[in-house]
């Protein structure tokens, strides 16, 4: 007789078993609902792997943002770009002019004035000598920048002038320009006090 305990011993003819065990309900409810919320994320945030939306865009917005806008907000899009390529680098991306270099366009009553002609002017025929905006004398020679643009974006450039950094003015739009250009005989500059008699 075995010394060995009865209750240790393993047959060795014996198979194993597997035995069934239920999943707990909760880790079922949890797993669907980071698969759901995985996948909203997914579908607000990745653009479904549009190479428009991943060179340049970080996002499906940035891409909407970027993209080309109609009346209004076209205006003062295409008046932005515009301003800030002719405009900008004497009288600042934000309207408040340099000192000793150009006068501010933020509150300035030639931009927010209740007509637009003396503001169209500018651009067209160029300013010289002296001027008074905001209460400060200035005394500085402007090129006329708007000359060469087509009516349309002149007119968006000033609309964007009129309507930003605090300003608020009307619109003004491509035949007024063109109705203002019109009345130009012969370029030239035009001094300040000749362009503060011009009547709006």
């Amino acid at each position: 007789m075995s010394d060995e305990p009865k209750s240790c011993s393993v047959p060795t003819n014996a198979e194993p078993t597997a035995t069934r065990s239920t999943v707990p309900m909760w880790i079922i409810v949890v797993t669907l609902l980071l698969l759901f919320l995985g996948l909203v994320f997914f579908d607000r945030h990745s653009g479904w792997f549009d190479a428009k939306v991943y060179a340049p865009y970080a996002s499906a917005e940035q891409l909407d943002n970027a993209q080309p806008k109609s009346g209004a907000a076209a205006a003062m899009a295409a008046g932005k770009r515009n301003y800030e390529m002719f405009c900008g680098s004497c009288h600042g991306t934000d309207g408040a002019g340099k000192p000793g270099q150009a006068p501010p366009l933020a509150g300035s009553e030639i931009v927010i004035a209740k007509g637009f002609h003396r503001l169209a002017m500018i651009p067209l025929e160029g300013l010289a000598g002296p001027i008074k905006i905001k209460s400060q004398d200035w005394n500085f020679n402007m090129a006329p920048m708007g000359a060469a643009l087509p009516d349309a974006d002149l007119a968006a450039v000033l609309t964007y002038m009129r309507n930003s950094w605090g300003n608020k003015g009307g619109e003004v739009t491509a035949d007024d320009i063109k109705t203002i250009r019109a009345e130009i005989k012969t370029p030239t500059a035009i001094a300040g006090d000749k362009l503060m008699a011009i009547p709006e």
